[in-house]
């Protein structure tokens, strides 16, 4: 009886200091290619918007993000950028203070390659997962967050992956 009040008291204390489920924030970080892109890319940055949805009893939610990610290519002053819009679940484990938890989803990515004034443009499917730490503040939350991204690759081209570490706060 008392190893279920132990792990339940954390839960219910987490969720009253926060019964909003809606949320919003942004983040900011490193972007590392790995793979193919890592190969012709230099690290790249990474700026991530994003809304969100946490029911107040579950430990699973809803989260949209836009992010923008962009990759010098080694030795030129050409980029790669990647924008995507995803829809992602997430999965947060019920204890206090510090919360871990998983993401992943799906979504639209749009790989614009900027190669000697000539741009190339297309949308790609892709998927990312990951997970983080979350601390909640007076009002806000902190987190930081890894998630690996892998773009489909399209007519005969390669699968793009890179993996965007990230520090951010939400409200």
């Amino acid at each position: 009886m008392l190893a279920g009040l132990a792990i339940s008291a954390p839960a219910k204390e987490a969720s009253a200091q926060n019964m909003n489920p809606f949320e919003i924030g942004g983040a900011i970080g490193a972007a590392v290619p790995i793979g193919d892109l890592g190969d012709v890319t230099d690290m790249g940055y990474n700026a991530t918007f994003m809304l969100g949805y946490n029911p107040v009893f579950l430990p699973v939610g809803l989260r949209f993000d836009a992010a923008y990610n962009e990759f010098g290519i080694t030795g030129t002053d050409a980029n790669i950028n990647i924008p995507s819009f995803t829809a992602n679940a997430i999965f947060k484990l019920p204890t206090g203070g510090f919360t871990p938890y998983v993401i992943g989803g799906a979504g639209l990515y749009r790989v614009d390659t900027n190669l000697f004034g000539q741009t190339n443009a297309e949308n790609r499917f892709g998927f990312n997962v990951g997970g983080g730490i979350s601390m909640p503040l007076s009002g806000f939350k902190v987190f930081v967050e890894a998630r690996y991204n892998n773009v489909s690759g399209s007519n005969g081209s390669t699968d793009l992956s890179f993996v965007p570490i990230v520090f951010g706060a939400s409200f």
